[in-house]
This record gives structure tokens, C-alpha cells and sequence, in this order.
């Protein structure tokens, strides 16, 4: 989710006593059991949710403050999710004024190559970008039959999955690309195993989608309205989704005078042409895509309370990953992808990425230039035949996992938000995780570690 992360943030404060993970876990609970309850408890938390999410956030950063004296930890926290927010909810605005209209209804076969194309899409405009952009299109190819397990199947490919070949793909990666992993290095060492992941699970929606289309009238196959047509909509809004994926590989402008650590470039250019696609498009085209700012307004307010209180256990695990005892790719797979379903997947790959560091001095110092900085330190693991293999480990469970839940990664909840909006029906947390997650996804990505990191 963040662009930048510095890991010794965590590493420079007290130490994170583990009752204060509390108020994360609390707030998952409420998130995933709040859709559970009884009408009055749901209509309670509908309306409260913003109140509850920024006062347990409130909450934990003031402890950081005042009781650990990390006030650093919570204004970098703050930096972080105000970039995650820019960006999810620039190309959410940008999205919304791209309207693109398709023809008839979609085969199980068109759905598989839909899906296929999406995954391809996120590694040059990042998942975020491509949800954002096919997610309505997705919808309305299948208007007859949505159903659930559409959107969640979306979320695995075009969200998740699809975007672990590049920088640009997933935010982890982009960690990894600034600290000195090569742009194309993960593609040299990872393709197969994308392609071989991503076709299990379009192999396996396949089959579903072919079992429900079975069951559709004939007649209802063979609706096709005369007046659709293939059309593209908001054609200046592309131009726009360039200028917001370009500035994600933007630095921070120095700038003379005490503004100089706060001049935000990125920031303010994803913000600019959001504002200025939401001025420009025609609104038929937002009112066509049923456009409305209560998806994003959802997903502000609660990752602004996730970043807060996910801090003491992202700080927890900084201070204790070396007790995880984790030397090998397979244990970095499964270690740093189960954290990354339910943390920020960019800090967990960091935190598990110097983990690498450390267990790769220990090992072999000799390897290990002195006094050398981070990027020759990882340059070291990259060309280890060895270590280059926990970095490949770190990389796709950090992106991988990310589709195990909603909150795994952004764009997983923003999906979420935009299908019921266009009243999709779509499953809860706990559904999504119990009904998709474990007996689909997980199988599919602990046969893919097996194969390919033993």
C-alpha cells in the first residue's frame, strides 16, 4: 500500500509491548463481524464505523506518542496512508470517468481471457490501477449472471496475483525497485511461477463459471441487445491514469526552506488529476457508471483506523522477526505472505526483506562488502544463488497473499465497495475467507511454493 518505507522507524523506538495489538485485532473483528449482526447492530455500525475506526487509531498513536515516545513512527505512519489514500482514491475518480460499454454477455471462455488480459494490465498500471479501470466493465460484461464469486475471483487475479512481475505492479515490489532490486529482475526469476499461478486460478474459475452458465436458460444465453455496442467512454481520463502511475516512480522534490521535508510532488499530482478528470469528464459518463464517492469515503476512513492501529504490529514483528528463526524460501513464502493477508503488504516485505539481510550476514559474512550500504547489501542476496531465492519467496508471498482477505490489500476492499454500489452481491469478510480464500486460493499458492521454492 505505501511507496515509501523506512524500517529503522520501528526499530528506533521502545519496545512495542504486545497487549497494544489489541485494538488491530479488535477492529478486524468488527470489520469482518459487523455484516453478521442483526439489522439494528449493522445500521449502528454503518453509521459509527468512521467514529470507531479513527478513535481506536486515535488511540494507538497517542500511546506511540506519549507512552513510547515514537511520535516519528506515527507522522511516518501518517505519511504513508495519506500516499495510499492519494492513490487509491485518485484512480478511483480517474476510473470512474472511464466508461467502457461492452457487447452482449460474456462466455465462461471471455470471462478466463478477461481475467487473464486484467492480470497482464496490473504490471504496467499496478493493481490498483487495473481494478480501478475493469472493474465496472467486469461487472457489466456479466450483468445477467453476476454473482459472488465474479468479484472474488476478480480480486484474486487483477487485484492480487496479476501484479507480482513488476515495480509497477504492487506496492512491495516498488519497495523492493527503491532499495535495489533491478525493474526486471523479479520477471527474469517469476514468470513462470505467475503464469502457472495465475492459470490455476482462471483454470479454477473456469470451471465454476462453466458449471453456473450451464444452468442459464438458453434463451437468456442468447440475450444479447441489439443496441449494445463495444464503446469507449472518457478517453481523456487515460491520459490522466498515465500522469498517476507515473508519479508513483516520482521522489519528493527538495525544496529550500522549511517546507523542504513536506513538499509532496506525488502526492499533489495524483490529487491534481483527480480533480481535474472529476471537472472534465461529461458527467453521463459518471452517471452511467453509477459514480459516487461512498466507496472511497468507506475505505478512507477505515484504513486511516487500520495504519494507526496496525503500527505496534508492524513495530512487534521488527523486533521479533528474528525469532521467527525463517531460513528458507519456502518459510519466507508462507511467513511473510500469512502476515501480508491481514497487515500493509509494502511494510511486511520490508521488515521480512532486511530479516533476509541479517540471516544472509549471519551466514555468510564474507559475502557482505564492510560498511556497505542497503542497495549493495541486497545486491549481495540478488546474486546468491541462495538468498536470491528468499527474495523471490518475499516477493510473491508479500503480493500472493494479499488476496487471502479483504484488507490484504487495497484494492481488495475498494472492489468490494464498488460491486455492492452496482448491487452486487458480495460475500463478508468471514464468507469471503471460509467460502474462497482458504479451500480455492490457499491450495492453489502453497502447490505453487511447492513447486518452485522447495
Amino acid at each position: 500500500m505505501s511507496f515509501l518505507l523506512a524500517s529503522s522507524t520501528h526499530t528506533a523506538m521502545a519496545a512495542v509491548p504486545a497487549w497494544l495489538i489489541i485494538p488491530f485485532g479488535l477492529l478486524l473483528l468488527l470489520i469482518a463481524a459487523m455484516s453478521l449482526t442483526p439489522p439494528r447492530v449493522k445500521h449502528f455500525w454503518e453509521h459509527y464505523y468512521p467514529h470507531i475506526a479513527i478513535g481506536m487509531g486515535v488511540a494507538v498513536a497517542g500511546y506511540f506518542v506519549f507512552g513510547l515516545h515514537a511520535g516519528g513512527v506515527v507522522v511516518h505512519t501518517l505519511h504513508e496512508y495519506f500516499s495510499f489514500i492519494c492513490l487509491i482514491g485518485s484512480l478511483y475518480i480517474v476510473a470512474g470517468g472511464i466508461h467502457i460499454r461492452v457487447k452482449g454477455e460474456a462466455t465462461p471462455t471471455q470471462n478466463a481471457i478477461f481475467l487473464f488480459v486484467g492480470a497482464v494490465v496490473a504490471n504496467h498500471i499496478g493493481t490498483t490501477g487495473a481494478s480501478m479501470v475493469m472493474i465496472r466493465p467486469w461487472i457489466r460484461t456479466n450483468k445477467i449472471r453476476i454473482s459472488a464469486y465474479h468479484i472474488v475471483f476478480f480480486i484474486f487475479v487483477v487485484s492480487n496475483c496479476g501484479g507480482a512481475l513488476t515495480p509497477i505492479g504492487d506496492p512491495p515490489l516498488f519497495i523492493g525497485f527503491l532499495r535495489g532490486v533491478p525493474f526486471f529482475w523479479l520477471m527474469e526469476h517469476v514468470l513462470l511461477q505467475w503464469l502457472c499461478t495465475i492459470l490455476a486460478i482462471i483454470g479454477v474459475f473456469w470451471l465454476i463459471d462453466r458449471h453456473h452458465y450451464a444452468k442459464v436458460p438458453r434463451r437468456v444465453q442468447e440475450q444479447i441487445e441489439e443496441h449494445d455496442s463495444w464503446r469507449f467512454d472518457g478517453g481523456i481520463n487515460a491520459f490522466f491514469l498515465l500522469v498517476i502511475v507515473g508519479a508513483v516512480f516520482l521522489s519528493e522534490v527538495p525544496v529550500v526552506g522549511p517546507l523542504s521535508d513536506r513538499f509532496l510532488l506525488r502526492e499533489w499530482l495524483m490529487i491534481g488529476a483527480a480533480v481535474a478528470s472529476y471537472r472534465m469528464t461529461n458527467k453521463t459518463v459518471h452517471a452511467e457508471n453509477q459514480f459516487t464517492f461512498g466507496p472511497i469515503k468507506e475505505v478512507a476512513f477505515l484504513f486511516a483506523g487500520i495504519f494507526m492501529t496496525m503500527m505496534p504490529a508492524l513495530g512487534y514483528i521488527n523486533q521479533h522477526g528474528g525469532e521467527l528463526r525463517v531460513n528458507q524460501p519456502m518459510q519466507y513464502y508462507l511467513t511473510s505472505g500469512s502476515l501480508s493477508a491481514v497487515l500493509d503488504n509494502a511494510p511486511t516485505y520490508a521488515t521480512f526483506l532486511q530479516l533476509a539481510e541479517t540471516v544472509a550476514q549471519a551466514e555468510s559474512p564474507e559475502a557482505f562488502p564492510e560498511g556497505a550500504d542497503e542497495r549493495a547489501e541486497v545486491r549481495v542476496l540478488l546474486h546468491h544463488p541462495r538468498y536470491s531465492q528468499f527474495v523471490v519467496a518475499i516477493s510473491l508471498g508479500a503480493v500472493f497473499f494479499g488476496a487471502m482477505t479483504y484488507i490484504g490489500n487495497g484494492p481488495n476492499f475498494m472492489v468490494k465497495a464498488i460491486a455492492e454500489a452496482a448491487g452486487v452481491r458480495t460475500p463478508t469478510f468471514v464468507g469471503y475467507i471460509v467460502r474462497y480464500s482458504l479451500p480455492i486460493l490457499l491450495p492453489i499458492l502453497l502447490a505453487s511454493g511447492w513447486l518452485f521454492l522447495r
